[in-house]
């Protein structure tokens, strides 16, 4: 493996620092209950400032408004009068509507919900009851794909339509409890819940959810610049999302340390770099710290309808998400769009032994990349492989990061970077 001198070495304290102080407590999950999407934003400007980044806007930040579903107040769930753990035990659909109350379960086999006539029994049985869905039988690794399709149509009427006639619904799997955001509002209550209490012992459910939806909700994009030497009208832009899933109830937030305080630990680290006087670059660079990626990559979808330089200035675009393991390597979304890009990364990689592997991968809409790459800007999203397998959940903490390869990771991608900035 690659040898670093005392300076480099100082990179992955900095990097452990900014993963600890955007993953902590009063962060809030870095989403839209008690403002830890603007604690974030504040915090990164801050770090921007500090590293000497020129602004374009005041504080560095682009606003923009979004719609979102919170879950501000208390959030409580008994079966049989057992109360059950929030995000260990189950997670309140982020689309749900504010509930209170104790009900009598009306069970249902997962696979019924695709007969029509067992649907229409379920409708005309169910009301005032809170449906209990049964997810973890067998019957459900044979269903098709149109059955599928049926029963999530199915399932968002639950959760969507005021009709409804249930109290609310309750589906049980055996599957791993992960999280996301919601841009829309349902009208009744709905749960996921792993637990092996057996779903015929469930004869009441009791639950207390309190929701605020928000039509426009202002979060920040936070955009810091550095000009370039020789080429200040060309940029190379490095992007990473830094909001997350914030909070399901006043107890239960998510720290997001991975996905993503990670990427803006090596954003700031590679900003941090390049401002040093001997490092200025050739080209001109942007860092963009991007907003309401987990809500619809809603903040990279602003800023490339209202960029602060043309977008066909954009030599390269680098999107860094997950950057907290790398074990394993990584893995290159675009890389087979831009193959001579992805061949010089890994010419790179293979020369100094940086990484055990870097792999390719076609396009993918699944990270802010996405919205530039639809704008015809050349990019890659780059994310890593190995280590914490914690992803939208409450384990996605500073302390599942060792951050081995971190800083063999940000010297592949400075040296790939100071290779984009050569011109023949």
């Amino acid at each position: 493996m690659a040898v670093f001198n005392s300076i480099l070495c100082q990179d992955v304290e900095y990097a452990r620092r900014i993963i600890r102080d955007l993953a902590s407590p009063g962060m809030y999950g870095r989403g839209y209950v008690k403002k830890g999407d603007y604690k974030a934003a504040m915090y990164i400007s801050k770090e921007f400032k500090s590293i000497g980044l020129e602004k374009t806007y005041r504080r560095y930040l682009q606003p923009f408004s979004i719609s979102v579903n919170t879950f501000p107040g208390k959030v409580q769930l008994y079966l049989n009068n057992q109360l059950m753990i929030p995000a260990k035990d189950y997670l309140v659909s982020p689309e749900s509507h504010s509930a209170e109350g104790k009900f009598i379960t009306y069970p249902v086999r997962y696979s019924d919900l695709i007969y029509g006539e067992n649907w229409l029994k379920i409708i005309g049985e169910s009301s005032d009851k809170f449906i209990v869905i049964d997810k973890t039988l067998p019957d459900v690794e044979i269903l098709k794909k149109e059955d599928e399709e049926r029963i999530r149509e199915i399932l968002r009427f639950m959760k969507m339509h005021p009709e409804y006639p249930a109290a609310g619904t309750l589906i049980v799997t055996n599957e791993k409890l992960t999280w996301s955001g919601s841009t829309i509002e349902g009208s009744k209550p709905f749960v996921i819940l792993n637990t092996e209490l057996p779903l015929t012992e469930i004869k009441t459910v009791e639950i207390k959810i309190k929701n605020t939806f928000y039509q426009a909700y202002q979060t920040y994009n936070i955009i810091g610049l550095l000009p370039g030497k020789l080429y200040p009208d060309s940029f190379i832009v490095f992007t990473a999302h830094y909001d997350h899933l914030g909070c399901m109830g006043r107890e239960t937030c998510f720290p997001g340390a991975n996905d993503n305080a990670s990427g803006i630990a090596m954003l700031l680290n590679l900003a941090k770099y390049y401002s040093m006087e001997e490092n200025i670059p050739d080209y001109s660079m942007a860092f963009l710290a991007l907003g309401a990626e987990e809500l619809g990559l809603l903040g990279a979808e602003y800023y490339t309808e209202n960029p602060v330089f043309p977008l066909d200035r954009i030599s390269f675009l680098i999107n860094i998400d997950l950057a907290g393991n790398g074990e394993e390597g990584i893995t290159v979304v675009n890389g087979s769009v831009y193959p001579g890009k992805f061949e010089l990364l890994k010419r790179i990689n293979e020369t100094n032994l940086f990484l055990p592997q870097v792999k390719t991968r076609g396009v993918a809409c699944n990270s802010d990349h996405c919205r530039f790459h639809e704008k015809s800007v050349p990019c890659f999203f780059i994310y890593t492989m190995g280590g914490s397998t914690a992803y939208h959940d409450i384990f996605d903490t500073p302390d599942s990061l060792p951050l081995k390869a971190f800083e063999n990771y940000f010297l592949l991608l400075k040296s790939f970077t100071n290779s984009l900035q050569v011109r023949y």
